[in-house]
C-alpha cells in the first residue's frame, strides 16, 4: 500500500525540522568561539605564554584583550606590541580600570616594550575598555567566552554597569586554591588573583554567567615546560616568531621578577598558571572537573562551603599532566589561526 502524498510531505517536514536545527548546532560548534582575554599581562610572564597559546588555538577566536588590575596603559601597550609582533592586529585592545599608578618602568616586562607607542597600534584601542567590552558582548550573536587570568576590577566594573551581560557569556578563570597551594603537596593558599582584589572577584562570581569554570592552584600551580618540551621552544626562538617573543620576554622578565629564586630560563619555563585557563576554554579531557560551592574569605582563601554564595565547575586534579604539557608545547610551536 502506497503512503499518501500528504503523509509523505508531513514526514519530510518533520525530518527537516529535526535535521536543520541539529545541522545548525553542529555548524555553530565547529566555528571558533569568540573570546575576550581579561589579563594583568606584564607582571608574570605566564600571561604572555597564555596569549600565544590562545592565538594558536583554532577552537578560539580572540576578539579583544581587556587589561585588568591597574596600569592599564602599560598592560595595553605590552599586549598591543605582542599582538602586532604576532600578526594579530585585528584584535582590539581595551584599557580597563586603573587601580594604581602606571610606574611602567618598574613592570617586569617593561624593557621589552619600553619604546613602543600604543598610538601606533594598527588595530582598535578603546580608552573605556569596559564599555567596549560590554558592547562586544551585547552585539555578539554567539556566546562569548571570557578568559580571566588576573585580579578582576575591570570585569567587576562591567558587572556593576550591566550585570545582565554575563547571561551571554561563559567565564573561564585562573583563580583560587582548594586542596593544594603554591607547589605540589602544600596546603591551600590565598591565591594571588583572588587576594589581590577580593571584593571585585566576589562581584564577578556573583554575576549570572552561563557557566563558570575555574583552574585553581590545584591544577595550574604545577605546570611548566622542561626537558624536551622546553628545549623545543628555546631552540625554535631564532626562527619562529611566537617562540622568539616568548623567550625574549622570559629572559627580560626572569631577572626582574622578585619572587624568582633562581634563573633557570635557559632550561625550563616558569610556572604557566594561565595556560590551563586557556586550555579549559576549549577542552576538559585532561582534567577532572567537579561542581564546587564555596565562599571567599576576606584574606583571599577560596573555601568549600555548602551554604556558600558561589558555584563553579572546578578543575581539581589532572588526568594526564604530562599530556597537557606536551599539548601546550605543540600549541605554542604551531601556527597562529
Amino acid at each position: 500500500m502506497k503512503t499518501p502524498l500528504p503523509v509523505l510531505c508531513l514526514r519530510l517536514l518533520l525530518v527537516i525540522a529535526v535535521v536543520l536545527p541539529l545541522s545548525a548546532t553542529r555548524a555553530a560548534q565547529s566555528r571558533p568561539a569568540p573570546v575576550v582575554l581579561a589579563t594583568d599581562i606584564g607582571d608574570d610572564v605566564d600571561d604572555t605564554w597564555a596569549l600565544v597559546h590562545l592565538l594558536h588555538s583554532p577552537e578560539l577566536n580572540l576578539k579583544m584583550v581587556l587589561t585588568d588590575f591597574g596600569a592599564p596603559r602599560f598592560r595595553g601597550s605590552l599586549a598591543a606590541k605582542l599582538l602586532q609582533e604576532l600578526g594579530r592586529t585585528d584584535v582590539a585592545v581595551a584599557l580597563g580600570v586603573s587601580t594604581g599608578p602606571e610606574e611602567a618602568e618598574t613592570r617586569n616586562q617593561y624593557p621589552w616594550m619600553k619604546n613602543y607607542d600604543l598610538a601606533t597600534y594598527p588595530g582598535e584601542i578603546h580608552e573605556d575598555g569596559v564599555a567596549a567590552f560590554l558592547d562586544l558582548v551585547r552585539n555578539s550573536p554567539e556566546v562569548v567566552t571570557v578568559i580571566a587570568i588576573g585580579p578582576a576590577p575591570s570585569l567587576a566594573e562591567a558587572v556593576r554597569r550591566d550585570p545582565e551581560f554575563a547571561r551571554k557569556c561563559r567565564l573561564v578563570g585562573m583563580h583560587g586554591s582548594f586542596d593544594v597551594g603554591y607547589g605540589e603537596g602544600t596546603a591551600p593558599a590565598a591565591e594571588w588573583n583572588v587576594r589581590a582584589d577580593v571584593p571585585s572577584l566576589r562581584t564577578v562570581f556573583g554575576a549570572p554567567w552561563q557557566d563558570i569554570l575555574l583552574t585553581p592552584l590545584d591544577t595550574c600551580g604545577m605546570i611548566n615546560l622542561r626537558d624536551e618540551n622546553y628545549r623545543r621552544v628555546w631552540q625554535a626562538a631564532p626562527e619562529k616568531t611566537a617562540a622568539r617573543v616568548i623567550i625574549e620576554n622570559y629572559c627580560v622578565w626572569a631577572p626582574r621578577a622578585s619572587w624568582m629564586e633562581r634563573m633557570f630560563f635557559v632550561t625550563q619555563s616558569s610556572t604557566l598558571f594561565d595556560d590551563v585557563a586557556v586550555y579549559l576554554a576549549y577542552a576538559e579531557d585532561l582534567v577532572e572537573v567537579e561542581n564546587v560551592t564555596f565562599n571567599i574569605t576576606d584574606d583571599g582563601f577560596t573555601v568549600r562551603d555548602a551554604a556558600g554564595p558561589f558555584h563553579a565547575r572546578v578543575a581539581l586534579r589532572w588526568r594526564d599532566r604530562a599530556a597537557f604539557e606536551a599539548h601546550l608545547t605543540e600549541r605554542v610551536l604551531g601556527d597562529a589561526r
